[in-house]
């Protein structure tokens, strides 16, 4: 990807002023078409459209069109909007602000498409989106631009009733020290618009299965109980605060899965501030049946629990198996390769693949690329990573990395004034022993009865 900027637009080198003298007389520019098309059917209270644009220079020009620019004033219909620019000088650059309204009663969604800046290879240009006029923004001056054909249709957002959103057109005539062949180019943009689905609100997809005897529905977006689709019969709860806490052993815990066998996968999570034991094991096992953790959670904190609590925990296969941190390994290998190794118990700690499988469609970890990806997801986008009280947490995982006595540590740093937080793996937790957390897991009977509605302030209880 080239840079290129304003500044650039007096770049002239011996021999290249007969070239701009031609370029003065011919270069015809080019014309550039913004079209916008709908998906959906509806159309009595469907209205989207494009209700304005402007042309925006880079800041120093002021309002007036510098020498060399041959600029026509834009035009726009509900649907379209056009500009013509023509360039004398490499390293000129112009933008257009399209402005697109919804003024209709349907919350819609726009996506931007393909951006064809043609096949004039000294014509640059590039598209961004804005929920507020760019104009009123702190302009800026340096602008990343390619030719050819670009797709921008990872860049889509909600245009809900009465709202307006901004696409950014730049385009840019590239420092080139020869003439153009061809001195017109035509560009296109292909916007897409449908209706808006707020995948955080709670959309059921008309299926339920039994909670603890109780129907609960199974979700399509938004926070809830979803059908695990790496692996069959299985259902898992997504997003950031779904309806899934059940009290256990007088303590709030989360239900992570209902198994195909009907058994309930719970989560609760030890800490410093809650158990100093989770400090003292410096454990070099490779085997987690023999270590030194699986041993504490089979003894000393099973039988810590209430009796009346330990009825329902039943024996269960834990997948144990080492997994890759390759940053391309998917989630279903992650699945495959714990599932090479099961011990065979009581108590054990959380899976790798339950951090990756619980974010929801728009903050979806595919794989491990995605869970090194600290810039893209933030901790308050899951519910196994809300509730942390220190700047750096690392939560012990059952699985080992492969080829690694190591064990996979999911870690969760606080990184500004509000304590939002991001996650890494981590593959060495010796150098982290005094400040990480056993998640703990267990597996209830598939026979238990829940009343209560699986919030925080009333969480399912066990009733027989």
């Amino acid at each position: 990807m080239r840079q290129s900027n304003r500044r650039k637009r007096n770049y002239i080198i011996a021999g290249l002023c007969m070239i701009l003298l031609i370029m003065v007389a011919g270069y015809a520019a080019f014309s550039s078409q913004l079209k916008i098309s709908g998906t959906s059917s509806i159309s009595s209270s469907w209205n989207i459209q494009i209700t304005n644009i402007e042309t925006m220079l880079p800041s120093d020009y002021g309002s007036e069109y510098p020498d060399g620019y041959n600029i026509s004033e834009p035009t726009y219909t509900p649907t379209s909007a056009t500009f013509n620019a023509g360039f004398e000088l490499p390293g000129s650059i112009i933008g257009y602000i399209v402005e697109i309204s919804n003024l209709g009663s349907i919350d819609g969604q726009v996506t931007i498409g393909n951006l064809s800046c043609g096949d004039n290879s000294a014509i640059l240009c590039m598209v961004d989106a804005y929920d507020k006029n760019p104009m009123q923004e702190e302009p800026n001056n340096s602008f990343s631009f390619n030719n050819g054909n670009q797709d921008y249709s990872d860049i889509n957002f909600a245009l809900k009733t009465g709202e307006k959103h901004y696409i950014v057109v730049m385009v840019g005539y590239d420092d080139v020290t020869e003439q153009p062949v061809d001195l017109n180019t035509n560009i296109k943009l292909d916007l897409t618009y449908e209706q808006y689905v707020d995948i955080f609100s709670p959309s059921p997809s008309g299926e339920t299965t039994l909670i603890g005897g109780q129907e609960v529905n199974i979700i399509k977006y938004g926070d809830g109980l979803y059908k695990d689709k790496y692996e069959n019969g299985r259902y898992i709860y997504k997003g950031t605060n779904p309806n899934n806490y059940i009290m256990f052993n007088d303590e709030l815990w989360r239900i992570i899965a209902k198994e195909a066998d009907g058994t309930y996968k719970i989560v609760n999570i030890l800490n410093k501030n809650k158990e100093n034991e989770t400090n003292r094991f410096d454990d070099d096992s490779n085997d987690w049946s023999t270590s030194e953790v699986a041993n504490y959670l089979n003894n000393d904190y099973y039988n810590s629990i209430s009796t009346d609590s330990q009825k329902h925990i039943v024996n269960h296969n834990f997948y144990d198996g080492a997994v890759s941190t390759d940053i391309a390994t998917t989630i279903s290998t992650v699945v495959s390769e714990e599932k090479s190794s099961t011990w065979n118990g009581k108590i054990g700690l959380i899976n790798v693949s339950d951090y990756m499988k619980i974010y929801l469609d728009n903050k979806l970890v595919e794989n491990t690329l995605d869970l090194w990806d600290n810039s893209a997801k933030r901790a308050s986008d899951s519910y196994l990573t809300g509730i942390r009280s220190f700047e750096y947490e690392y939560n012990w995982t059952i699985n080992k990395k492969k080829d690694s006595k190591n064990e996979v540590i999911i870690i969760f740093e606080s990184y500004d004034i509000i304590s939002s937080l991001k996650y890494k793996l981590c593959t060495n937790y010796t150098e982290y022993l005094g400040n990480y957390n056993m998640n703990v897991v267990l597996y209830l009977s598939p026979d238990i009865i829940l009343s209560g509605s699986g919030t925080e302030a009333d969480p399912y209880t066990i009733t027989n």
